[in-house]
């Protein structure tokens, strides 16, 4: 194809297409303009590389237009959250062990704690918080060991889901 040929098709893809691949790029960066020009901008640039494109007697040049505007969406997205740096002049401030977050973290597990069964708070107190082994709680509870491992593993279900109502885990 001959370059007053190919200059020929760009123009008139352009005239046909580029009011409706600016709109549907516009709504692909939630209304950001300069991002929208970047993405009609590379979409042109990708057709008038693209001989195929250029030939509209072999599909829709509107449909592959529309399909690399959200694929090069997507890319932008997906290495705009890779590179999500904040440029100061100053280090932040350094965080400082003052206690604040166990002492929360104490606070949240004990109020979930006092939700659960005397049964499955007693065994993970005795297992967690006090250190005994399965053989020790066994012991102080007067059941078998086995049932100690079941307590504790129902008792850490039934907490996990306490904590998860919360919203404390996830």
């Amino acid at each position: 194809m001959g370059e007053v040929a190919e200059d020929a098709l760009m123009r008139a893809l352009h005239e046909e297409h580029a009011a409706a691949l600016w709109s549907y790029a516009l709504h692909l960066t939630s209304g950001d303009r300069i991002r929208a020009e970047d993405v009609v901008q590379e979409t042109l640039l990708r057709a008038w590389r693209s001989t195929t494109v250029l030939d509209q007697s072999q599909g829709s040049a509107r449909a592959w237009l529309f399909t690399v505007a959200r694929r090069i969406a997507i890319d932008g997205w997906r290495s705009a959250s890779a590179r999500s740096e904040v440029m100061t002049d100053q280090p932040p401030e350094r965080a400082v062990a003052d206690g604040t977050d166990r002492a929360v973290q104490g606070w949240l597990v004990a109020e979930a704690l006092a939700e659960l069964s005397e049964r499955h708070r007693e065994v993970l107190v005795l297992c967690y918080f006090q250190g005994y082994s399965v053989a020790d709680a066994a012991v102080a509870l007067g059941v078998a060991e086995g049932t100690v491992k079941s307590r504790t593993h129902y008792a850490l279900r039934a907490l996990r889901l306490v904590l998860e109502e919360r919203g404390v885990t996830q």
